[in-house]
C-alpha cells in the first residue's frame, strides 16, 4: 500500500553488480516501486571522482539501467535517469556550497576513510583527495533536495547521507526561509552478510563475487567454486555456517529454506549436490532478468528513450525548485 511519499535512491555505475547487491538493495527497490512513487538515477557525476575514462562511465550507467530496467520495477511509478541528463543538479551543487559548512565536509564517512587510509600508510593525509571526494556530500544532498524527497532508503552505512541533507537543508532554510523539505531516511532491512565464494562478505575488493548478470555457465562455475569444510556426503552439517545454504535462503521462499535445512543437518547429501540446488535455485530467479538485461543491452535505443523520457520529467521538477533557490538567493 503506497504513503503517498517520494522514494528517492541513486546507483553509482562503477562496475559489474554483483548477488550481494542484489539482495542489499535492488531487490528492496524493485519491492518499493510496487507501490510507491520513486526516482532511481544513475550516479555517474559520483562515479567521476574514482573513474577518468570517459567510455567506462558511459558503459558502466548503460549496464547500470538495464540492471534496473530487468528487475522488475514498476515502471509506472519510476523514473530512471541518468544524473548528469538533469542540468539543474550542477546548478544546485554550485549553490549549496555556499550554505555548507567546511566542517560537515571534514566528517564524511567517504573522506575520512581516505584521511585514515593515507595516514596508515604514511602519506599525506589528503593524497588521492580530490573536490569531487571531498564535496561528494554536497552533490549527494542537490540529488535528494532537487525532487523534495520524503524518503531515501539506505543501509544503516549510507545513513550519514541523508543526515548530511537534512542538514544542508536545516542551514539553507535558517537563512532563505523554508524552501526545501527534509528528507527522512529509511534504514533498508537487513539483509545480514551476504557471503561470497570463500565465505568472508561479498565484495569485489575480495574477488569473490558472483556476477549478477553472469550467464548461466559462468554462473554454475562460481557456485561450484564455494569454499567449504571437509565433512562428507553422510555427515551431518550446519546450515547456519555454510556459505552454499546463507546464500540459498536469500532466493528461495520460507518452506524450501527450511526443507534445505533440514536436508543439511540429516545427512546423505554432499556439497556438490547442495551446490546444484544452489545454482539452480538462484538460476531460477536470475534467468528472466538475464534475458530481459541481454536484450536491452543489444538494443540501446531501448535505453535511451526510458532515460530520455524520465530526465525530461525530471528536469521539469528540478529547474522549478532551482528557480525557487535562485529567487531565494539573487533575488531574480
Amino acid at each position: 500500500m503506497s504513503d503517498n511519499k517520494l522514494y528517492l535512491t541513486g546507483l553509482k555505475p562503477t562496475g559489474e553488480l554483483h548477488l550481494g547487491n542484489f539482495v542489499g538493495a535492488l531487490k528492496q527497490s524493485r519491492d518499493l516501486s510496487q507501490n510507491n512513487k520513486m526516482i532511481i538515477f544513475i550516479a555517474d557525476l559520483h562515479a567521476l571522482n574514482a573513474i577518468h575514462d570517459a567510455k567506462v562511465v558511459r558503459e558502466n550507467s548503460y549496464k547500470a539501467a538495464a540492471v534496473l530496467m530487468s528487475l522488475g520495477l514498476n515502471m509506472d511509478n519510476v523514473l530512471l535517469f541518468r544524473q548528469s541528463d538533469v542540468d539543474a543538479v550542477y546548478k544546485l551543487t554550485e549553490l549549496l556550497m555556499n550554505v555548507t559548512p567546511k566542517g560537515l565536509m571534514d566528517r564524511a564517512h567517504s573522506y575520512k576513510a581516505m584521511v585514515d587510509k593515507n595516514a596508515a600508510a604514511g602519506l599525506d593525509v589528503d593524497a588521492g583527495v580530490n573536490m569531487g571526494l571531498y564535496t561528494y556530500p554536497i552533490l549527494m544532498a542537490a540529488d535528494i533536495l532537487l525532487y523534495d524527497t520524503d524518503v531515501v532508503p539506505v543501509g544503516a552505512d549510507q545513513k550519514q547521507h541523508v543526515e548530511f541533507a537534512r542538514d544542508i537543508a536545516g542551514h539553507f532554510n535558517a537563512i532563505y526561509g523554508n524552501v526545501f523539505k527534509l528528507p527522512d531516511a529509511r534504514i533498508m532491512e537487513n539483509a545480514g552478510i551476504i557471503p561470497g565464494l570463500d565465505g568472508r562478505k561479498m565484495s569485489k575488493s575480495y574477488g569473490n563475487e558472483i556476477a549478477l548478470m553472469s550467464s548461466e555457465s559462468e554462473l554454475r562455475k562460481k557456485i561450484m567454486r564455494i569454499i567449504t569444510d571437509s565433512k562428507t556426503p553422510e555427515e551431518s552439517k550446519d546450515p547456519e555456517t555454510s556459505t552454499i545454504f546463507q546464500l540459498y535462503r536469500h532466493f528461495a521462499t520460507q518452506a524450501e529454506t527450511e526443507k534445505f535445512a533440514e536436508m543439511f543437518r540429516a545427512g546423505g547429501m554432499g556439497y556438490g549436490t547442495a551446490k546444484t540446488i544452489l545454482f539452480e535455485k538462484i538460476n531460477s530467479v536470475l534467468e528472466p532478468m538475464r534475458e530481459r538485461y541481454e536484450y536491452l543491452m543489444a538494443h540501446p535505443d531501448e535505453i535511451d528513450a526510458t532515460l530520455a523520457h524520465s530526465a525530461e520529467i525530471a528536469c521539469k521538477i528540478a529547474n522549478k525548485k532551482v528557480a525557487k533557490v535562485i529567487k531565494a538567493m539573487l533575488g531574480k
